[in-house]
C-alpha cells in the first residue's frame, strides 16, 4: 500500500507539515488498509505537536480520527468487505488478550497503542490520519451508517465518542439532569448526546454568553454564565452528571462545579489539562457523596452504539472544512481557540 502523509519536522515546527512517504505497519491477517477522505482535528494533536503530551516521534503525521472507504481487507477479517464506509478513532491497537480486552474495554488496555505518535509491539509506527491511508486491525475499525456523512461521523471518531462514552456509562437519559461546563469540541457533542440519550434536563455552563444561542439550538435546556460569582448557589444540588470539559485548570472553577451536584452526581472529566487539577478538600465530596471521575474514548461496543444513535436522533458535527493540505491552518486556529467547532480535513494529498 503506497502512502503519503503531512508531518511535522520538530517541535519548533509544530504548525509546519510537509509531504512525506512512509511505511505503513506490517500486515496481519485481521488488518483493514483504508483509503482516508476526511480526518478530523483535535486538541491533542496540537498539544502532541508542541510536546504537552511529551517527546514526540518526529517526523509523523499527528492526527487520529479519521473516515474513509475500505479498499482492501485481510483473510482473517469478519467484519468488512472492501468498499464499506469506515472509521478509526484515537485508538489502533491493544493487546487483545487481557481482561480488559477480554471484558469488552480494550479502549483502558494498558498496552494500548494510540492512532498516532505510538509504536506497535514489533517497533512499527503508528502515523496517524493525516495521509492517504491507513493500516488498521479490524477491532479499532467502526462501519459508519448511511444516514452519517462521512465529514460528520470524523470528529465523532474521538471528541464524540469521547463525550458519548461517559454519559452512557454514569446513566445519563429520562429522568436526570446533565450538565457540560465548557462549549467547544466536546461540549457540543455532549449537549446533543446527552439530549439523543433523553435526559430530562441539559444546562450548558460556559465563561461568557457568546455561545449561549449555539447551546440552547444544540439542545441545552439552560445556559449559565459562570463569570457570575454566584451561579455555584443558584445552581446548587440540581446536576446529576457534569461533563467538565475545560483543558485549563487555571481556569476551572472545581469546587464551584462540584457545588452544583445533586446527591450522588458525577463529575467527570473529558479534558487533560497539562497542569494538575485546582486542589480540592474532602468535604467537597462527602457532604453529598459525589465523584470525581475520568473517561478514556471509548469501546468498540461504544462507538457502535454512538454512531447508531447519533443516525437515529441525526446528530450533527458543527464544523469547519478544509483542505488536508492546510493542516497547518488548522491547528494554529485550534490552538487560538478559532474554530466552531471542530475542523475537519478533506484529503487533497
Amino acid at each position: 500500500m503506497a502512502t503519503s502523509q503531512l508531518a511535522v519536522e520538530g517541535l519548533r515546527n509544530w504548525d509546519q507539515f510537509k509531504l512525506i512517504d512512509f511505511k505503513p505497519k506490517e500486515i496481519e491477517d485481521k488488518d483493514i488498509d483504508i483509503r482516508i477522505e476526511f480526518c478530523g482535528v483535535c486538541g491533542s494533536d496540537v498539544h502532541s505537536n508542541y510536546g504537552r503530551l511529551g517527546e514526540a516521534s518526529l517526523g509523523e503525521s499527528r492526527n487520529r480520527r479519521l473516515l474513509a472507504r475500505s479498499p482492501g481487507v485481510g483473510p482473517g477479517v469478519t467484519e468488512f468487505k472492501v468498499g464499506d464506509r469506515v472509521g478509526v478513532g484515537a485508538q489502533i491497537g491493544a493487546c487483545y488478550s487481557c481482561d480488559r480486552c477480554k471484558g469488552g474495554a480494550e479502549n483502558y488496555c494498558t498496552k494500548g497503542v494510540d492512532t498516532y505518535n505510538a509504536k506497535y509491539p514489533n517497533g512499527d509506527i503508528a502515523q496517524g490520519g493525516y495521509s492517504t491511508a491507513i493500516r488498521a486491525n479490524e477491532r479499532f475499525v467502526f462501519k459508519i451508517p448511511d444516514e452519517v456523512e462521512l465529514e460528520d461521523a470524523a470528529p465523532m471518531m474521538c471528541a464524540g465518542l469521547t463525550v458519548f462514552a461517559p454519559l452512557k456509562y454514569h446513566g445519563a437519559g429520562p429522568g436526570k439532569s446533565v450538565g457540560v461546563m465548557g462549549i467547544g469540541g466536546l461540549g457540543h457533542f455532549a449537549i446533543q448526546f446527552a439530549q439523543a440519550l433523553g435526559s430530562d434536563r441539559i444546562i450548558a455552563f460556559s465563561h461568557s454568553e457568546n455561545k449561549k444561542n449555539d447551546a440552547l439550538e444544540m439542545g441545552a435546556t439552560d445556559f449559565v454564565i459562570t463569570a457570575n460569582k454566584n451561579f455555584p448557589e443558584a445552581w446548587k444540588d440540581t446536576v446529576d452528571i457534569m461533563i467538565c470539559t475545560i483543558d485549563a485548570s487555571k481556569h476551572m472553577p472545581l469546587t464551584d462545579i462540584l457545588a452544583t451536584l445533586k446527591v450522588h452526581g458525577r463529575c467527570v472529566m473529558v479534558a487533560i489539562p497539562d497542569d494538575h487539577l485546582p486542589p480540592i478538600h474532602a468535604f467537597d465530596l462527602v457532604p453529598s457523596g459525589i465523584m470525581l471521575a475520568g473517561s478514556h474514548i471509548g469501546s468498540k461496543a461504544d462507538v457502535i452504539e454512538m454512531l447508531e444513535l447519533a443516525a437515529n436522533k441525526k446528530v450533527k458535527s458543527r464544523t469547519e472544512i478544509l483542505d488536508m493540505s492546510k493542516a497547518g491552518e488548522a491547528v494554529k486556529n485550534l490552538k487560538n481557540n478559532n474554530v466552531r467547532y471542530r475542523f475537519v480535513l478533506r484529503s487533497d494529498i
